[in-house]
């Protein structure tokens, strides 16, 4: 996807700034706002003490209910994902004395981290898929044995936010392990594609021998992820944390937003993807494509035969009329003709008829 020129961009963005209301957005807090609701969480989940350096309070709170949740022996908070997830490869990669690591081409790791995990821990990468493909046992079998590691991100976010039928997931990592590898799984939109899948957390984790989750996506928290494992791996991961610089003074604020939004939207995590195919269906039928149709989370694309710079003027005036933003910037998509926009559907949007929606993004295509 490309992106509009800086003055649309910049304009776009100072408009949606002043709007008093969003339909896709997460919440907009100011820092005194946000640090109050922390304040709060903190009196209500009975926090008495500040972690030290990740350890006790609400850290060792949070660590133990993501690794009952996710069904793992334990649990280990790091400040990123970014760094959790290195932190786990470097343990497997160390464990196989083999820097190889399967994979999909589109990961975060190697599409949005700067080569870190290479330069880092050098780690070979090797394309377990390529493009908005899903691995399959075909292309695991394709790099053969000898793998120390493979990736699976559950869901795919850069393909459109993909997950494999469970049937399929069970077979690849069932594969993998026959192969003698260790599987992680990249769960950053983990607690949003549960739904998909219909299965308890534990369940779908299970398939895993070490998973990453978020906070600061679905669960509206500060920042901060999770790692859960066994207790040895946590043990080696912990230690990596520390060598990294993730073994902070405090994470207590993190951890404590993290806790509220495990209890605020996990629960409704059903309701927001339900939200978001109604949307769908009601666009599909106007004639816009959806990706993937129906979604398989509460996050997916929007494509339309529009120019999207057009679309975006006419963003920018829905916007300047209604002072509500109905959605984020359309970017040019790789097939020309045609406009592209990502939609994430949060408490914000569950609040509003996706009916009316529809028909204010269908104004703004144009169609």
């Amino acid at each position: 996807m490309s992106d509009p020129d800086g003055d649309l961009l910049e304009r776009f963005r100072v408009v949606a700034r002043g709007c008093t209301g969003d339909v896709f957005a997460t919440p907009r807090h100011t820092p005194a706002e946000s640090m109050m609701a922390a304040a709060r969480a903190t009196e209500e989940l009975g926090i008495d003490q500040w972690d030290v350096y990740a350890e006790r309070g609400a850290v060792a709170q949070l660590e133990q209910e993501v690794a009952e949740l996710l069904g793992k022996p334990a649990a280990a908070m790091f400040p990123s994902g970014i760094m959790a997830q290195q932190a786990a490869l470097r343990v497997w990669c160390d464990r196989a004395g083999s820097p190889r690591v399967g994979i999909p081409e589109l990961s975060h790791l190697l599409q949005h981290e700067d080569d870190g995990p290479r330069l880092l821990h050098g780690f070979r990468f090797e394309h377990l898929s390529t493009g908005r493909s899903l691995p399959t046992i075909e292309d695991l079998d394709r790099l053969g044995a000898g793998l120390a590691a493979v990736l699976l991100e559950l869901p795919l976010r850069d393909a459109g936010c993909l997950l494999p039928p469970w049937e399929d997931l069970v077979a690849l990592t069932g594969r993998a392990h026959e192969l003698g590898m260790r599987v992680h799984l990249d769960g950053a939109r983990l607690w949003e594609s549960q739904p998909f899948y219909d299965r308890p957390l534990a369940e779908i984790a299970g398939v895993a021998d070490s998973v990453y989750v978020s906070f600061y996506k679905g669960l509206g928290g500060l920042a901060g992820a999770v790692l859960a494992a066994d207790e040895d791996v946590v043990g080696e991961v912990r230690r990596w944390r520390k060598r990294m610089g993730g073994t902070l003074f405090h994470l207590t604020p993190y951890a404590v937003l993290a806790l509220a939004g495990l209890r605020e939207h996990l629960p409704r995590m059903g309701e927001y993807v339900a939200w978001g195919r109604l949307l769908a269906e009601r666009l599909v039928a106007s004639g816009v494509r959806v990706h993937p149709d129906p979604p398989h989370t509460n996050t997916f694309e929007l494509y339309a035969d529009a120019d999207p710079d057009a679309v975006n003027e006419r963003a920018i005036a829905f916007m300047e009329r209604t002072s509500i933003q109905p959605c984020g910037i359309w970017r040019a998509a790789p097939v020309p003709g045609l406009a592209s926009c990502e939609v994430a559907v949060h408490a914000a949007a569950t609040a509003r008829d996706p009916e009316e929606v529809a028909g204010w993004l269908m104004e703004i295509i144009g169609g």
